[in-house]
């Protein structure tokens, strides 16, 4: 099953969401669950020795940690509780944006919804049923649970002697340099050299003005890309 969903940004830059399914979901749950079970017999225990006035506090803190332990991890920790971070997922709203205060209150404070009529049979039938694996709670809310896009490496200039360019570029002809050499490595020895004659020198042996590029992309990342 395919569990990405296109998302067009204001910019018209198309991204793929990957969406996150039951089992991974239900994963992070179990882990906030233990959590938050972990606090509140440690509360528990800590609390006991104050009489009275520690049970009104303890039933005090388990009301907190049951409706806004997820709240807060997600409003402070970029939509991921402790759970969702261990599973490598996130809670955004449904245009891929950064969740609000209000679609957190709201998809948590509706948990009891996906609860009924018992063990969350109306969540997991309503995400079982839907492509974007959306609960109830997510639904009223607008928000999708999805996985953290993983950071992506910066790609490595061939080792090269740094060259600077005889004469000043612009900032759009540094970054054609500096992307021919990042890609240099994916295409073909033919096609390298068909790029290079564009703007090396003519009287360069072709392999000369592959590596000629290179060396000039090496110079301008010592210095940085900067407009000349």
């Amino acid at each position: 099953m395919d569990n990405h969903l296109p998302f067009e940004t204001p910019e018209g830059v198309v991204l793929q969401l990957e969406v996150a399914g039951l089992v991974a979901r239900s994963l992070a749950f179990t882990i906030d669950l233990a959590v938050r079970l972990g606090l509140m017999v440690a509360l528990s225990l800590l609390l006991s020795q104050f009489g009275g006035l520690g049970q009104g506090i303890m039933l005090l803190a388990w009301f907190v940690l049951e409706w806004f332990y997820p709240v807060l991890f997600e409003l402070l920790n970029h939509g991921a509780t402790p759970g969702k971070k261990a599973m490598g997922l996130r809670v955004v709203m449904g245009n891929g944006a950064t969740i609000s205060a209000s679609a957190s209150l709201v998809r948590n404070l509706l948990r009891t919804a996906d609860f009924l009529p018992f063990l969350w049979l109306s969540g997991i039938v309503c995400m079982l049923l839907r492509t974007d694996s959306r609960r109830l709670g997510d639904l009223v809310a607008d928000t999708l649970v999805i996985y953290k896009p993983a950071a992506e490496k910066a790609p490595e200039l061939p080792k090269r002697r740094p060259l600077m360019p005889k004469k000043p570029l612009n900032v759009e002809e540094q970054r054609a340099l500096v992307a021919f050499a990042e890609r240099s490595h994916l295409l073909s020895q033919e096609r390298c050299q068909e790029l290079a004659a564009i703007v090396a020198p003519d009287d360069m042996p072709p392999p000369q003005r592959v590596e000629y590029l290179q060396q000039l992309a090496a110079g301008l990342t010592g210095y940085q890309v900067t407009r000349l």
